[in-house]
């Protein structure tokens, strides 16, 4: 399916490894996609294109690369993959170019990214939910690890579209008519594991080598399945907290060399989505009467850090750098 003429046009805002790695799908398949990023990545894939070496193939796809946000202007459907931290200030300026049938997917960390674009910008993005493996160890080089698949919800015309798009790329997209417990799901999972993994410069198989850390990540399990259920929400297949804390450790095993993306953000210095995370289940959990200590606690010593971190910015200090290996 080369003809482009038979895709929709696809733009990708936020090309890093999970924008990078479903947009280059995309494009592998023939659609016509493209990737808006920043300039390190536009002159990089102009220059070599797209590298995507996955744990099935490893090609080079030659998008359509652009760092500025007018390029989603005849775009039929757009993946928004900024961090969670820029959802505001991208959605407002997005919504300048976008065009009136276009379809926009949230495909970010946290559980109320589509609530915020529409506050933001009144563009009612769909909420989906990301599993992949992924770094860019480079500008346009992209590095799958494992996974690649998306949840959406409920189901209905312009879910069923864009779940169609990626099958066709042979992109597994389920649609899901709990899609709130989902992404709850999803957040179970980096509440569990990102601000441990980060805050102890471990990865994940170190955290679960550790009875101490594995204590730390079951009291963060059950606390946001506490909120979950004070907010009548209910993750699927996670009913018993014991399976829920099984899983997190499940995919610790399957991930183990991998670091979190917040330990990542937290070794380069930059601002990490703990606000979407951790602090989000904090701040609710406040909000409904249920306490949540050590997801508090876990929040706040990364805010210390970024705090930290910014103050060193401006003593000329340096940080040390990681590998990137987001969600």
């Amino acid at each position: 399916m080369s003809d482009a003429t038979k895709w929709p046009r696809v733009a990708v805002v936020g090309a890093g490894a999970v924008g990078g790695y479903f947009g280059g799908m995309l494009a592998r398949a023939g659609a016509p996609v493209v990737m808006i990023g920043r300039r390190t990545f536009v002159e990089a894939v102009k220059a070599s294109g797209l590298s995507l070496d996955t744990v099935h193939f490893r090609e080079t796809m030659h998008p359509e690369v652009s760092e500025e946000l007018s390029a989603v202007v005849d775009a039929d459907v757009v993946l928004f993959s900024v961090k969670s931290t820029d959802t505001a200030a991208v959605s407002k300026e997005l919504s300048k170019y976008l065009a009136p049938q276009a379809i926009v997917v949230s495909l970010q960390n946290g559980v109320n990214n589509a609530e915020e674009i529409y506050a933001a910008s009144g563009i009612q993005a769909l909420p989906a939910v990301v599993y992949v493996a992924a770094a860019m160890p480079s500008p346009g080089q992209v590095k799958h690890l494992g996974r690649g698949d998306l949840v959406m919800g409920p189901e209905n015309e312009k879910t069923r579209s864009v779940a169609n798009l990626f099958e066709r790329a042979k992109v597994q997209c389920r649609i899901s008519e709990n899609i709130q417990g989902e992404l709850w799901t999803k957040l179970v999972w980096n509440c569990a594991l990102n601000a441990v993994s980060g805050l102890g410069r471990a990865t994940y198989g170190e955290i679960i080598a550790s009875e101490d850390a594995k204590r730390v990540v079951e009291a963060v399990v059950y606390e946001v399945l506490a909120v979950a259920k004070k907010k009548e929400i209910q993750p699927p297949g996670l009913e018993d907290p014991k399976v829920a804390l099984a899983g997190a450790f499940r995919i610790a095993e399957q991930m183990s060399g991998t670091r979190s993306s917040t330990a990542q953000d937290m070794a380069r210095g930059k601002k990490t989505e703990i606000d979407s995370l951790n602090g989000y289940v904090a701040k609710v959990g406040a909000e409904l009467g249920v306490a949540t200590p050590v997801n508090l606690t876990l929040y706040t010593l990364v805010k210390l850090y970024e705090s930290s971190f910014e103050k060193a910015q401006g003593q000329g200090e340096l940080a040390g750098g990681v590998v990137d290996f987001r969600r």
